[in-house]
């Protein structure tokens, strides 16, 4: 189990809009940010549940690609999120539907944030 994770962003600003429209369907929200001061480099933002910040990115002049996946408690928020990534400015990299190679009831949708991050909502729960 991860306590949280972050990645690197070409614009905090943007992906913080990015995020805020992308993530809420599946009930995750800023709840958090650390200004440069605080961080010593560049500014942050932590998305998370109940206060705990598990997801945070931060500027970053060399971004390497990550693949995220947040959890979605069914499938109807799955394609939620989808759907609000993409109005959101995400790029699609994999419609709402059932990844049966992964396991029977793996129902996920991907998409790439602005800055390329394969970014995933997954529920693991059968329809």
């Amino acid at each position: 189990m991860l306590d949280h994770i972050g990645i690197g962003v070409s614009d905090v600003a943007r992906s913080k809009a990015f995020y805020n429209k992308a993530l809420a369907p599946i009930g995750i929200a800023l709840v958090m940010e650390v200004s440069a001061e605080q961080t010593g480099d560049q500014p942050a933002c932590g998305f998370g549940s109940d206060c705990k910040p598990y997801f945070w990115f931060g500027g970053a002049s060399d971004i390497a690609r990550a693949h995220i996946a947040f959890v979605a408690k069914d499938r109807a928020s799955v394609d939620a999120f989808y759907k609000a990534a993409l109005a959101a400015g995400a790029a699609d990299n994999g419609a709402p539907g059932l990844r049966p190679h992964y396991h029977a009831n793996y129902y996920g949708a991907f998409v790439l944030d602005p800055d390329g991050h394969n970014i995933e909502a997954v529920c693991h729960l059968p329809a």
